[in-house]
């Protein structure tokens, strides 16, 4: 590649500070950084909502329960399936690290269908006060995998690569600032925009589905597929075919938002 000089990672201890047997690790501490900011902005937003303080202060916790959850059993079940087959107990090793998006998103939707029913509202109403406060969390997450020098892009020769430990001497986009760009700064200011004025009820929560769906597939392209999983034939990663039925679900929820054309009683009150 010619004898550009290329960015050295820097050496980041992965651990910020050890207190006896406990690691307070940056990864955990940015999942900690989302779930404040999600919880700060969603009580920015709670007058414009049917709950109170502590309605919301569930609906959060329960989300972020379902994100853990979710979010193991996504990435054993959607990356790592050969090796649970050979070993069940790996679903419950969650230190030796292993965690997936679109699992993710399917343990908060589980979340959330069970908060709207006690909460006697519907899963989507739910799901459009959620959604603008999922990509701070999302953009946090990434900055985490960056400092832990993991999910590193493909091998690229333009002059902002990175030379990632653990990944060998070339150079290498930095993809995972690439998605906290997309995934966490842009989509969120579409969807806080977006969201400001009343909106049909699903139209929050489909543009999220389009807006990540979109974004991932287009990083993927420069992230380094999973050395065990590759590309598939068609040259799409895991990643992009799991965000297939996202967007396809996203366009769908929206599309039927603005056919029926009913505008979500929290939302109203802003009128």
């Amino acid at each position: 590649m010619g004898g550009t000089e290329y960015l050295v990672f820097p050496n980041i201890d992965p651990v910020i500070v050890s207190l006896g047997p406990l690691s307070v690790r940056w990864y955990g501490m940015m999942y900690l950084v989302g779930f404040i900011a999600a919880y700060l902005l969603a009580k920015k937003r709670l007058p414009q909502s049917p709950w109170n303080q502590e309605q919301l202060s569930d609906l959060l916790f329960w989300g972020f329960v379902g994100v853990i959850i979710g979010g193991r059993l996504g990435y054993v079940f959607f990356y790592q399936w050969d090796m649970f087959i050979s070993d069940p107990a790996y679903l419950f090793k969650i230190w030796t690290g292993g965690m997936s998006f679109h699992g993710g998103l399917l343990g908060v939707i589980g979340a959330m269908v069970w908060q709207a029913k006690r909460l006697n509202s519907s899963l989507l109403e739910v799901g459009d006060f959620i959604a603008p406060l999922v990509p701070i969390g999302l953009g946090a997450g990434r900055i985490g995998n960056f400092l832990n020098a993991e999910l590193w892009g493909r091998q690229t020769d333009v002059p902002w690569a990175f030379v990632f430990p653990g990944a060998g001497p070339e150079p290498r986009h930095p993809s995972q600032l690439y998605e906290f760009a997309l995934e966490g700064v842009l989509l969120f200011i579409i969807l806080w925009l977006y969201s400001a004025r009343p909106r049909p009820t699903g139209a929050v929560a489909g543009l999220f589905l389009v807006g990540y769906g979109a974004f991932r597939f287009i990083v993927e392209y420069f992230r380094e597929p999973d050395a065990h999983i590759g590309l598939y034939q068609i040259g799409l990663s895991q990643g992009q075919l799991l965000c297939l039925p996202m967007i396809l679900a996203g366009l769908w929820l929206m599309v039927m938002a603005y056919r029926k054309g009913s505008v979500a009683t929290a939302q109203a009150k802003q009128n």
